[in-house]
Order: C-alpha cells, then sequence, then structure tokens
C-alpha cells in the first residue's frame, strides 16, 4: 500500500480540518451551544461525507476506507459533535444489500455489548450517532439475509451519556421494524466487509481523538509556569507526551493500513487487519488520554478542562465492534488458533 495522500485526499482532509477547526467546541461549555453544533451537523451534511460509501452497486462506493478514515480522523481529533460513522456506516450497508439511498437520517444499531449488528429477532441495543437518526438498520433474524429499520423516530428520546460529543441511544424491544426492499441477502462475506469499515473508522476516530488530546496537553505544557518556567520544560512531562505520540502514530499507522484493506483486501482478511488494528488503538487511545489528563495536573479531573472530554469519547471508540480483547480473538481465530489459547484474551469475551 501507498501510504501517500492522493491530491484529492490532502484536499478532503483540507476541507474536513477547516470545518472541524471553525465549529468544532473549543471548550467544554461550548458542547451546551445547539447553534453551534447544529451549523457543525449541517456543514458534514453538505459536504456529502454521510454518503461517502453510498453507490451504484455493492462493489461501487463513492469513496474508499481511506477518504472515510481521513474525514473519521478530522472529527476525532476536533470533538465533532455530530452524527458520522452511523449514518455511514448504515449507507454502506444498504449499498451492499442493494437498497435504495434512505429517505431520513438512518444509524446503525449494536448488541448491547457493541460489538455485533443488532437482529430483528432481538432489536434491543444500542443506536450509535443517535443524534437526528430517525431510524436504526439491523438485521433481518439471524440469518444475515438482509435489513430492516426500526421505525422509532425519537431515538434521543432515550440518550445515554456515554461520550458528551456522541450521544448514543437505546433501542428497545417494543419499537416497531419496517422492511427495507432490497435486490440481494447478505453473507457472511459481506457483513465481515462490513465490519471491516466499521473497525476501520472507529480506529481513525481514535488516531484524531489521541492527536487532538496529545495537542491539548502539548499547549497546555506551553503555556503553564512553574518556578518560572514552562512544565513542558521538566523532563517527566516531555517523556509523558513523548510515550503518548509514540502510542499516537503506530496507532496512525495500524489504522491507515485497516482502512486500506477495507477494499483492497478480501473480506475476512482485511476484518483480521482491522481487527488487529482496533486493538492496537482501543489499548493506546485510553493510554494517550490518561497521559493528557496528568500532564493537566489537577485541573485535568475537572468538567471545564476538555481532557475528559476526548478520554470520554475514546471509551465509546474503543468498545465499538468490539475492545482490545475481543479484536484480539478474532485475530487468533483468523489465524486458526482457539478462543483462550492466548495467555489472558480470552477474558471476559463473550
Amino acid at each position: 500500500m501507498d501510504v501517500r495522500y492522493s491530491p484529492e485526499q490532502e484536499a478532503l482532509r483540507s476541507s474536513a480540518v477547516r470545518i472541524v477547526d471553525r465549529l468544532g467546541p473549543g471548550a467544554v461549555a461550548a458542547l451546551d451551544d445547539t447553534a453551534r453544533s447544529g451549523s457543525l451537523g449541517e456543514a458534514v451534511r453538505d459536504s456529502g461525507w454521510l454518503a461517502l460509501r453510498q453507490g451504484e452497486g455493492p462493489g461501487t462506493p463513492l469513496a474508499s476506507g481511506v477518504e472515510v478514515a481521513i474525514v473519521a480522523e478530522e472529527l476525532g481529533r476536533g470533538l465533532a459533535d455530530t452524527a458520522f460513522a452511523g449514518p455511514l456506516l448504515a449507507a454502506d450497508l444498504r449499498r451492499r444489500c442493494g437498497a435504495a439511498p434512505a429517505d431520513a437520517v438512518e444509524t446503525v444499531v449494536l448488541d448491547p455489548t457493541l460489538c455485533e449488528l443488532g437482529t430483528a429477532a432481538a432489536p434491543g441495543g444500542v443506536a450509535i450517532d443517535a443524534q437526528g437518526a430517525g431510524y436504526g438498520l439491523v438485521l433481518v433474524g439471524g440469518d444475515a439475509t438482509g435489513v430492516r429499520r426500526l421505525g422509532r423516530r425519537r431515538l434521543g428520546a432515550r440518550s445515554l451519556q456515554l461520550d458528551l460529543t456522541r450521544p448514543t441511544a437505546w433501542v428497545g424491544d417494543g419499537d416497531p421494524v419496517e422492511e427495507v426492499p432490497s435486490r440481494r441477502g447478505l453473507d457472511d462475506e459481506d457483513l465481515a466487509a462490513w465490519s471491516a469499515l466499521g473497525l476501520a473508522v472507529t480506529c481513525a476516530d481514535l488516531v484524531g481523538v489521541m492527536r487532538g488530546a496529545i495537542a491539548l496537553a502539548r499547549d497546555y505544557a506551553i503555556g503553564r509556569r512553574q518556578f518560572d518556567v514552562p512544565v513542558g520544560s521538566f523532563q517527566a512531562v516531555q517523556h509523558l507526551l513523548a510515550d503518548a505520540h509514540v502510542a499516537m502514530e503506530g496507532s496512525r499507522s495500524v489504522a491507515l493500513h485497516a482502512a486500506w484493506a477495507a477494499d483492497a483486501l478480501a473480506p475476512h482478511e482485511a476484518l483480521a487487519a482491522a481487527a488487529l488494528a482496533k486493538a492496537y488503538c482501543a489499548r493506546a487511545a485510553r493510554q494517550v488520554c490518561e497521559t493528557s489528563v496528568q500532564v493537566h495536573g489537577g485541573i485535568g479531573n475537572t468538567w471545564d478542562c476538555l481532557a475528559h472530554v476526548f478520554l470520554r469519547r475514546a471509551l465509546l471508540s474503543a468498545e465499538l465492534f468490539g475492545g482490545a480483547e475481543h479484536n484480539v480473538t478474532r485475530v487468533l481465530a483468523y489465524h486458526g488458533v482457539p478462543a483462550g489459547a492466548g495467555a489472558g484474551t480470552g477474558r471476559g469475551l463473550r
């Protein structure tokens, strides 16, 4: 794979940077600014980013996984409090089964462990990116032959504050299920490819969150003075930030490979690559965000410091499509290693 961005991809990244820097929340108090967040959501929709995975057929999305990851990374860096991953993955799911584009904003419903796509037989689950979504997509039963959508138009009425920037909503068993007309069924390879894309998107978000958390800590270390010198001049602080930067760069490398693999490799091979990336990024993101809190000292544990917002976003993204241990097991299974054969890999997994 060529890790260099094309001119078009650089232009996409620049556009994402400008929108996030202009409309993203620059402080915790800005999360309550509905006019700002509304403008951000409108800008993301008008940019066409939610439709990046739409297309004319199962194999022809408008944009590659790399382009999706570019946008996801910048949204994570700027703590963009608007829906992206949910509607984008819903559009990709529709494309894979040959369904027409949605007539309203949709998201996807994951099972309560936030690992797999929910099923119509047991629709109780968690709708990610619930803000503004009128429907949540689930599978038809357990046969993976198609998709249905939960027709509740008030997903946000049961919002869960796991992440201050991306509300999730609990979807109960009583919500009505509507048919999604489609031209083909989904097989195991379709779902593997879709899951690989979902993992790649969450990995890119985690990389962006790490970049933002490091930048926040770096700026604080430069401006905060103790004993008449910046705290960033202290070797202990420098070591913390250097380790965080190394973890972020390693994560960015494997996340970019996962984004490329989503379209370039066979579905199960792409899923293994994405699972490996997610296991790495999920662990690194928590370390990096906790480092950001630590560099801030006492103020890092207060509500007014953005460090905890980065940490909360990282903790949710780390669990979407499975956390570190779940994805280590996925990698082992791909290579034919039984679950639990590796030391500690099976603890706490389904």
